[in-house]
């Protein structure tokens, strides 16, 4: 991982955290072109009760009203956790390259089983089972603990 993609990640930390400090679920994305330049960026929403505004799916539209299709697929999307299938499906639709995330949707679940959360009302599937053309890398170990901690803290654990 070059150091470029590092800061991207450490971004999407702090959309996470920015969004916890909000009321939200700490969730962060960066939209980042061929060039390595950042494009867009988004944070969870949640807050007010829709439970679609997911950081992953802003950024998907973001993209299909201001990157061409060739832009698009060679983008690439940093995000603090593996996209959930509503996500994983628009990143799909719209045709965005790459994406790469510090926790994966199982480390997720684990850390809700391990706090004695409910389940979500949706099956959290990687990635690649809504959108098998997508190139996907994480986790980041490096950063795990971090994305950990804050949604410990957004459960008072």
């Amino acid at each position: 991982m070059q150091d470029s993609e590092l800061q991207h990640l450490r971004r999407c930390i702090e959309l996470a955290e920015q969004a916890l400090d909000a009321g939200d679920a700490p969730f962060g994305s960066v939209l980042v072109d061929a060039q390595g330049t950042a494009l867009a960026e988004a944070r969870n929403r949640i807050g007010g009760g829709d439970h679609t505004q997911h950081p992953e799916f802003e950024l998907a539209r973001w993209a299909a009203q201001h990157m061409t299709p060739e832009q698009r697929a060679t983008a690439t999307v940093y995000t603090s956790g593996e996209h959930c299938p509503m996500c994983s499906a628009a990143h799909g639709w719209v045709g965005l390259g790459r994406i790469v995330y510090i926790s994966s949707a199982r480390q997720l679940l684990d850390w809700h089983q391990d706090m004695g959360l409910a389940p979500p009302p949706v099956n959290m599937l990687p990635i690649q089972d809504i959108a098998p053309n997508v190139r996907v890398e994480g986790p980041v170990d490096g950063l795990v603990g971090e994305v950990e901690a804050l949604h410990r803290r957004r459960h008072g654990a």
